[in-house]
């Protein structure tokens, strides 16, 4: 009988630890030698005559039990699904859907999209490209092997400073910044953070695309700011920043900032911010992880946008009824809750989003999946001077009604994220 009460205990300690939350990161460098033309949109790329710091992919892994999720940040205006399913399909041992890949939006890199130009040309470098997506699998399947116990800690809070403004309406933006760090709890590195992802609405475009320097813009120094200052892996997920959310490099005179010097200013101040706001959180030993995905079914009423989709190289997906797929999903990390945006909406949308959302510690991860173009309310679409390019731009009218819709709906069937509290 003792033999099988000591046998049980084991087993059920094994078990136990097997349920243990897990972390791991990785990093790969994606900056092409020699460098190519920089995109900063529709149009066709400026050629670059240096770099401001390195262009990157970094994937953290969460698991807990049989739920494991990957989060990947590239450097780079977005990152279509085109690129992201092939990338999927190189991943050992993570579902395709738990898989979230989130473009930063850096004005400063490769074109990923293949934008086509009149004529129907594109000048987007297809072989730097299948070198990122094989890059990106790397990270990924790293980060799986570098996983080990961690424990959690989440923030949201006031980023203070001057970071970020509304181009169309000066205080039309979101100030908050939510942080989530993973923490070892055994080895070498117990007691330090694993990896450390910051989430904020911005456009990195203090260099934008103009100035023949290619750069993942404030990104940059805010990873080495925190890498610095933490250890481990750090990265930027962005948020709701269409319409148009973008860095404070306003100087007096209606004069701008665009050097790399203003890039350190910003992602420093940011970088700095996120860690007060996560050094005051409190330690969760063994946090939930719980991961959804869904497919939102979107109808192509601009014109543009169709040209694009039709004309890339990437082989986009247009059903003949004239709607596109994206992924979206919803993930609860502890106390955080976490939904995906699959381009640019609006900081009206993302406000509205988390005020709906079941946490105190509310995430939009924007960019992520898919990244097609902006995303309005019908109210606003075409609706001020202001917003005549965002709306062209955007699949259409009712792009961000859709995706709202199923949002909602999704977060109220849901389950409500676990709290420490």
């Amino acid at each position: 009988m003792k033999t099988i009460a000591f046998c049980l205990c084991l087993l059920l300690g094994m078990a136990s630890y097997a349920q243990d939350f897990r972390a791991g990161a990785a990093v790969r460098i994606i900056t092409p030698d020699p460098l190519l033309p920089v995109s900063g949109g529709i149009g066709t790329p400026r050629p670059a005559q240096e770099k401001k710091g390195e262009l990157y992919i970094r994937a953290l892994v969460l698991e807990k039990g049989p739920t494991r999720v990957a989060i990947v940040s590239v450097d780079n205006l977005g990152w279509p699904s085109a690129l992201g399913n092939q990338t999927r399909a190189l991943i050992r041992g993570i579902p395709p859907e738990n898989v979230l890949i989130g473009a930063t939006h850096t004005h400063s890199g490769p074109d990923a999209y293949g934008f086509p130009d009149a004529s129907g040309q594109h000048h987007a470098d297809l072989m730097y490209l299948d070198r990122c997506v094989k890059q990106m699998a790397e990270a990924v399947n790293e980060a799986v092997e570098n996983l080990q116990p961690a424990s959690l800690k989440v923030a949201v809070g006031e980023a203070k400073g001057k970071i970020a403004y509304n181009y169309y309406a000066e205080q039309l933006y979101d100030p908050r910044c939510g942080v989530i760090q993973a923490i070892a709890r055994t080895g070498p590195q117990k007691g330090r953070p694993l990896a450390t992802l910051v989430n904020y609405a911005i456009h990195p475009e203090v260099i934008g695309a103009g100035r023949g320097i290619l750069s993942p813009d404030l990104c940059g120094p805010l990873y080495a700011r925190i890498e610095a200052q933490t250890g481990g892996v750090a990265l930027f997920m962005n948020g709701a920043q269409g319409g148009m959310v973008t860095a404070d490099n306003r100087r007096e005179g209606g004069k701008e900032a665009n050097d790399w010097n203003e890039c350190i200013r910003i992602g420093e101040l940011l970088a700095d911010e996120a860690l007060r706001l996560v050094s005051a959180a409190e330690v969760d030993e063994n946090p939930a992880l719980y991961c959804a995905a869904r497919s939102v079914e979107f109808p192509v009423e601009s014109e543009v946008m169709r040209y694009i989709i039709k004309n890339s190289p990437l082989k986009y997906e247009l059903s003949p009824a004239g709607t596109v797929k994206a992924q979206v999903n919803l993930l609860n990390i502890g106390p955080a809750q976490v939904v995906t945006i699959p381009g640019e909406a609006l900081p009206n949308i993302g406000f509205y989003l988390k005020r709906h959302m079941k946490t105190r510690y509310p995430f939009l991860f924007g960019l992520t999946n898919e990244a097609f173009g902006y995303m309005l309310t019908k109210v606003d679409f075409n609706s001020f001077r202001r917003y005549d390019y965002i709306s062209r731009t955007s699949l259409g009218e009712q792009t961000g009604e859709i995706y709202m819709a199923e949002v909602l709906k999704w977060l109220a069937e849901s389950p409500k994220p676990i709290s420490l509290k």
